[in-house]
């Protein structure tokens, strides 16, 4: 399963498990505390990554979190603090070839989206743990919900009418965007998540983007409404959503072209990213001992790298054994004619072996945490994105002039080579990778920083609804402006039906007149 998607659903449910980030709360909070709900939704190590460095920053600033997550290892159901900062358990490792096919048509996808974001409703609200934590309005100040999907995420906080605080780990809100925020990005501008390029630099783009934009928007409504009303009656249907007072997103200028965002939107992207931790004893000895280098390659936790169609897995072995460097490549299986140069392992710390000066190249699918951790450590990209943020993600660092990207399926030998080469040999991209990392570090304030304050800001205001935008209140129709478009046109209507009729009058009188005259003459001559 990726990102929620149903084929884990039944392991899921028995897994579903509460994490408390400071132990059992109990008794009152110290002054200054403030006691927060935090529900994190989907199953997948780089949501828990984000969703866990909010948490951290909260906890480190005296709050107490209680955090309930679904997909959790049920071996691991006891948390602590110092567990929640180690990271995530669950690894999803899925078919590359499946995973691409399931999300190639992204019209297909928002439908999708949108059960997804249901399904997980239901596993949420249905368990008899979050049914607890309900029941009891005294118990927190204030709600934070990973919310991608749907508008049913935000029910925790209308049940206990507490400010909500959004978390995306993605760089854009998406295609909920107008039901977040009141506002929706700028097509012309702005790329749609679901689109290939990281700026629209040509009409057929901005093209794309548009249609998208009104697509996305309209299947999200339409399948909300579907679902809620077509199926068997749902508690989180009983309360209207409620907007967020604050949207934390997981993005950065230096991986995100600048836009408009309104007031409540507050950009943290990296607050994942740690301190590096020793590197396992034979790992530390591959990666010193290599003269020239070495290129890291893995697609993260949630592909399975021997799942790679095999053709295609054989050029990018033989390619790489004719490199200088040595490689550290995730692969879960035992690979047959293993290169010399080459160390493989089911899993290899990848935040870790980055920060390792001696890495020279990182091959990645895009994902938005190792786009970060890659950026932060100043190492040129080879990208294969596979779906979703991912060749969004690849082509803002091609824009940045440390990457290129590629198509995974369609690679050549030597095509790979020819990049693999140009990327290690051209000093421009390690170069431009160093400046994008000055560039990400350079902030007036921490990700953590910001949480912090801005958390604590919506508590000390009582839900900061000043940071709403008045847009919220608008009718669909009403923010784009059409029923000011529609008077407009019938006023204008108004004035051409009126010249109109007075140039037909005017003709009609000065036809009436000349026609006359010429009876009057030619009555003369006779």
């Amino acid at each position: 399963m990726l990102n929620g998607m149903p084929s884990m659903s039944g392991a899921a449910a028995a897994a579903f498990v509460t994490l408390l980030a400071i132990g059992k709360w109990s008794g009152p909070v110290p002054a200054g505390c403030a006691r927060i709900l935090a529900v994190e939704t989907v199953g997948g190590r780089s949501h828990w990554n984000f969703m866990s460095g909010i948490i951290r920053a909260l906890v480190d600033n005296g709050h107490a979190v209680t955090a309930f997550t679904p997909f959790l290892d049920g071996d691991r159901a006891n948390y602590t603090e110092v567990d929640i900062s180690s990271g995530f358990p669950v690894g999803l490792d899925l078919d590359v070839v499946g995973l691409m096919d399931y999300f190639r048509n992204p019209f297909w996808a928002y439908g999708a989206f949108v059960e997804m974001g249901r399904s997980q409703c239901d596993m949420i609200y249905g368990h008899a743990e979050m049914r607890r934590l309900l029941r009891d309005p005294a118990g927190f100040d204030a709600v934070i919900i990973e919310s991608f999907w749907s508008e049913c995420m935000s029910y925790a906080a209308a049940r206990l009418g507490l400010p909500l605080i959004y978390v995306t780990p993605l760089p854009l809100i998406a295609f909920m965007e107008r039901a977040t925020t009141g506002h929706v990005s700028n097509p012309a501008v702005v790329s749609n998540l679901m689109t290939g390029h990281a700026v629209p630099a040509t009409f057929g783009q901005r093209l794309t983007n548009a249609v998208l934009q009104v697509y996305g928007s309209a299947m999200q409504r339409y399948k909300e409404l579907e679902l809620k009303y077509t199926g068997p009656p749902k508690e989180y249907d009983l309360l209207d959503p409620v907007p967020p007072s604050l949207v934390f997103v997981n993005r950065h200028f230096i991986s995100d072209a600048p836009s408009p965002v309104p007031r409540n939107v507050v950009d943290v992207g990296g607050i994942h990213l740690k301190a590096a931790k020793s590197l396992p004893k034979d790992v530390l000895e591959f990666i010193e001992q290599s003269p020239h280098g070495v290129i890291f390659f893995t697609f993260g936790s949630t592909v399975k790298m021997s799942t790679i169609p095999e053709i295609v897995k054989k050029r990018l072995i033989k390619a790489l054994a004719r490199v200088p460097q040595r490689v550290l490549l995730k692969y879960e299986d035992e690979m047959d004619d293993k290169p010399k140069n080459m160390m493989t392992k089911q899993w290899l710390p990848q935040r870790d072996i980055l920060l390792h000066p001696n890495v020279k190249l990182f091959i990645s699918h895009g994902g938005i945490s190792g786009l970060y951790e890659t950026v932060d450590a100043g190492v040129p990209v080879l990208g294969f994105p596979l779906i979703g943020d991912q060749p969004r993600n690849i082509d803002n660092l091609v824009n940045a002039g440390m990457a290129i990207s590629m198509d995974l399926l369609s690679v050549t030998e030597d095509s790979f080579l020819n990049n693999v080469l140009e990327l290690l040999k051209n000093k421009k991209y390690s170069e431009n990778a160093k400046n994008a990392m000055k560039i990400f570090k350079d902030r007036p304030m921490s990700p953590e920083s910001l949480v912090v304050y801005w958390t604590e800001y919506v508590l000390r205001h009582h839900g900061a609804q000043h940071l709403k935008s008045r847009a919220l209140n608008l009718a669909w129709y009403q923010y784009y402006m059409l029923d000011v478009m529609a008077f407009a046109f019938a006023c204008i209507s108004f004035v051409i039906l009126v010249i109109y009729n007075i140039y037909k009058y005017a003709v009609c009188f000065l036809c009436t007149k000349i026609s006359n005259h010429l009876l009057d003459v030619r009555a003369k001559r006779e």
